[in-house]
């Protein structure tokens, strides 16, 4: 037997495994050995496009030229909209943003002139102790902060597929816009990071249910790794190409939260060269399905409630065989979250499969409800949560567990029992959905 840590909450869970259990991991890439300067290179070097300093310049002209009839002439400038991810990202926001915001600063637009939009979605807010926790003391004390609420004040910018684009007055109305984020491998839109900080970062409801309908989430290639013909990634970057950033700003991360690269551009330029250094570093091949996973959700702040943990349960969808049995581990401190759309949906399910119906209108968190659905509907899926009761946690179908080591080693028994074989294959994925493992299918 040996001992492995799990990304669990803030301080990780050690579970004994069998020798033989295959430990999944992404390429751990050392951190960049001077991020900030490396947040700073890339907005100078984009990899398309002029730097930060001619955006900036470039926006304050036009600031200039409009200001007279805008606010009676009085020199200022350039309003600047950076926009940057919610408390249920693991986004190193504290490292990011203060070169980004130093940057503009040496450009002519200082805190006067910057508002931060937290791209919220549907997600709660963030209470004034978890905003210092995100963006650091001197940022939160310095800058004008707006977190994004679906149901406050949006523009309409244009239509996808019929479907009105409304997005965050806030950023549309800025004179000049900034996007930033970290990629990763998403379970229906392909890769996070990009134009998601736009929509449905920032979007109104309607426009959110749209680009997460039940026919979008249910498309086969509504998937990870898959931005073309995806009709979620597809809806995004259509959407956000209506009120495009003037830089979408990148960064991959490795387990410990350091930078391993940076991508600044316009969209979609950036985000595809991130894209595309992530996928070369998150996805692993591990042979023939297993038949019990060990899966996580990446830590805190990944796992902070059972709505996002849904992640890390199709991750392991993607290697345990059909009938096999998923071993979660998600702290969810935030619960499933108590009185969010999702805990409802649950009560009102009859039955798991009643959670992956298609027909009916789209509504919130229903997207999330129809990927779990489907996740049962392959296998079983058994459940460690500190911050989830018993009843919460078979209220989502799922089978409360205490001990995450014996829950392995009697999945691997019943396992044996199922199959008739000796040899059980476990599979532990103790990063979640920051890595994308593939098996290969008969």
């Amino acid at each position: 037997m040996k001992d492995v840590r799990l990304a669990y909450g803030r301080n990780g869970i050690v579970v004994r495994v069998p020798d033989d259990a295959v430990i999944v991991t992404a390429t751990d890439l050392p951190g960049l050995p001077d991020e900030a300067n490396a947040v700073i290179e890339a907005l100078r070097a984009p990899v398309e496009g002029p730097p930060l300093s001619e955006l900036v310049a470039t926006a304050a002209r036009n600031t200039a030229r409009i200001g007279s009839a805008r606010d009676g002439g009085g020199a200022r400038g350039p309003r600047v909209a950076v926009v940057f991810p919610d408390l249920t990202r693991p986004m190193p926001n504290r490292t990011v943003l203060p070169p980004l915001l130093a940057e503009l600063e040496r450009a002519g637009a200082g805190p006067e002139c910057v508002e931060l939009l937290c791209a919220t979605g549907t997600h709660r807010q963030a209470t004034p102790e978890e905003m210092v926790e995100l963006v650091g003391p001197d940022i939160a004390g310095r800058y004008a902060i707006h977190q994004h609420r679906a149901d406050d004040d949006h523009v309409e910018v244009g239509r996808v597929d019929g479907t009105p684009v409304r997005i965050d007055r806030r950023y549309v109305e800025a004179d000049m816009r900034i996007l930033t984020g970290f990629v990763e491998p998403h379970f229906f839109a392909g890769f996070s990071g990009g134009p998601k900080g736009a929509c449905p970062g920032l979007a109104a409801l309607e426009t959110i249910l749209e680009a997460h309908s039940p026919s979008r989430i249910a498309d086969p290639r509504a998937t990870w790794l898959i931005t073309e013909g995806n009709p979620v990634h597809d809806f995004v970057r259509a959407a956000v190409a209506l009120v495009p950033p003037a830089m979408s700003l990148d960064v991959a991360i490795n387990q410990r939260r350091e930078l391993t690269a940076v991508f600044a551009g316009p969209l979609p330029a950036g985000h595809v060269e991130a894209c595309r250094f992530v996928e070369q570093t998150s996805v692993q091949s591990v042979g023939a399905p297993f038949d019990v996973v060990l899966s996580t959700n990446g830590g805190y702040p990944l796992d902070r409630n059972l709505y996002q943990a849904v992640k890390g349960m199709a991750a392991a969808e993607r290697v345990v065989r059909a009938g096999g049995t998923i071993v979660m581990a998600a702290e969810c401190a935030d619960g499933t979250p108590k009185g969010g759309a999702f805990g409802r949906l649950l009560a009102a399910a009859p039955g798991a499969d009643a959670l992956g119906a298609v027909d009916g209108p789209s509504e919130t968190d229903r997207w999330q409800a129809q990927v779990l659905s489907r996740v049962l509907h392959h296998s079983e899926v058994w459940l460690h949560s500190r911050g989830l009761t018993d009843d919460e946690v078979r209220a989502a179908f799922c089978r409360p567990v205490d001990d995450l080591s014996e829950a392995v080693a009697e999945a691997l028994d019943t396992a044996r029992h199922d199959i008739g074989a000796v040899g059980a294959r476990l599979g532990v994925l103790p990063y979640g959905p920051l890595t994308v493992a593939s098996a290969t299918t008969s």
